[in-house]
């Protein structure tokens, strides 16, 4: 690390690549932290966290006990080890002894993506509840048809305030906090909808996974989903670099101009030969060939035809959905231990060979991503693994639960992991700090440089 400092320092590299340097040296060196640790106050299963998205500050947990909390990530409660060791408890606790609170495991929370003045709890119980932060009463309630697996907020949207969920339903519910009801209902699939995840290129398309198999596309403006994924239409790799596409395109237009042309002769030379009769005749059928076909296309829309419609992603159920930073890819896992990446524009499944990998399939897993998408964590029973996104190997292995890991999160600003499992605590994952064997080579270094003559003897 020190020899990139000094070459940002005398130019050798530009900002952009240095902080990429360091930050991919910083995940490469994440291991289980020893100077920061986070004091769980949950006597279930941990089974969602996040940090919030406007400061980078505050960890929302829920638990299978019914409780929910915050931490202060950055500020410790105490520190022990003489000061060595920094100890983060809980802001506040709502359990079930709250008047408001759930009954039963809450299986989501999740913060407003905007402040973090609001936050939503998914549980067991049927309700999805909508908190005041500040004076942790619940503003808001939904009853649900069945047990919420899973709610999801777009953090694009600036025309709605619509909590996406998925529950043991077949339908999944668009809860609408402005008005305090149900803004649409999305039916399509038919088993329990365990994974929702809003897209991040769209504020108005959502991507729902169910214990059916099926990943579905929703626009919420229209009617209807509009992609249905299948797990054997496939493109091998990344789409290509736009350059190449753009010639690509440039030839097939070149291409079809000429066709065009020369059967636009062709024609004219038919219809000079043939009579005004047969001439009307030819048009009318034309037109007749043209609304079949206008006919056919709309059949084959993957909301409406059945075949299309029954595809599947996975031999089982979907328990985790994650989408890239640009949107322009989905990795999904499934009950049948698999994890596959898709290309969001073509529906394809880009065949990457992730590694063999053991997922559990009594619950939905919580999927995280590096910033620019490089590397997927994913909670795999007793481990969490580091998969590079784009090869599929196993970069990194994450030990230290006792049982199964059942969420993760990633934080961009301190590049930090943290995960949560049914051992009841929440672990740390810091990059390795830098040894005093570094710092004295560096500075021996830097001394080396200042002692050389600037002239020739």
């Amino acid at each position: 690390m020190w020899k990139e400092i000094g070459d940002r320092e005398f130019g050798k590299l530009r900002p952009n690549l240095f902080s990429n340097r360091i930050k991919s040296s910083r995940i490469a060196s994440l291991q289980l932290s020893n100077h920061k640790e986070i004091v769980s106050s949950h006597r279930g299963s941990i089974n969602s966290l996040q940090v919030d998205l406007t400061e980078g500050r505050y960890l929302l947990a829920g638990a299978a006990d019914a409780s929910v909390a915050v931490y202060d990530i950055q500020r410790a409660t105490d520190h022990e080890g003489d000061g060595l060791i920094a100890k983060h408890r809980s802001l506040f606790v709502v359990d079930k002894q709250h008047e408001h609170g759930h009954r039963y495991a809450i299986s989501s929370a999740t913060w407003y993506p905007i402040d973090t003045g609001l936050f939503v709890t998914g549980s067991y119980d049927h309700h999805i509840n909508v908190w005041d932060t500040n004076t942790t009463q619940v503003v808001m309630n939904f009853k649900m048809p069945g047990k919420v697996y899973r709610t999801a907020m777009s953090s694009l949207a600036t025309s709605h305030m619509l909590i996406a969920a998925g529950t043991e339903d077949v339908q999944v519910r668009l809860c609408d906090i402005a008005s305090g009801a149900f803004a649409h209902t999305l039916s399509g699939h038919r088993d329990g909808v365990m994974s929702v995840e809003w897209s991040t290129s769209s504020e108005w398309v959502l991507i729902t996974g169910g214990c059916d198999g099926a990943i579905r596309f929703w626009d919420i403006r229209r009617a209807g989903c509009f992609r249905v994924l299948d797990q054997s239409y496939s493109q091998l790799g990344r789409r290509p670099p736009l350059q190449t596409r753009s010639t690509a395109n440039k030839v097939a237009i070149t291409k079809s101009s000429s066709t065009a042309q020369s059967s636009s002769v062709k024609s004219r030379s038919l219809q000079r030969k043939n009579t005004n009769g047969n001439s009307l005749k030819h048009a009318g059928l034309n037109r007749y060939s043209a609304q079949v076909k206008g006919s056919m296309k709309q059949r084959l829309h993957p909301g409406m035809l059945s075949t299309q419609d029954r595809a599947t992603a996975h031999y089982g159920a979907i328990i985790g959905l994650k989408s890239t930073g640009d949107g322009m890819y989905l990795l999904s896992a499934g009950s049948d231990s698999r994890l596959r990446l898709w290309d969001t524009e073509s529906g394809c499944n880009t065949l990457v060979n992730f590694e063999i990998t053991r997922l559990q399939t009594s619950k939905p897993i919580q999927l995280a991503t590096t910033q620019d998408s490089a590397i997927v964590f994913v909670p795999c029973m007793t481990t969490t693994k580091a998969f590079d996104m784009w090869s599929g190997k196993t970069m990194l292995n994450f030990r230290g639960h006792y049982e199964n890991v059942s969420c993760c999160w990633y934080s961009a600003q301190d590049q930090e992991l943290y995960t949560g499992g049914n051992d009841r605590q929440i672990l740390v994952w810091s990059p390795a700090n830098s040894t005093t064997g570094e710092v004295d080579e560096w500075r021996k270094g830097q001394a080396a440089a200042l002692d050389q003559d600037n002239w020739s003897d």
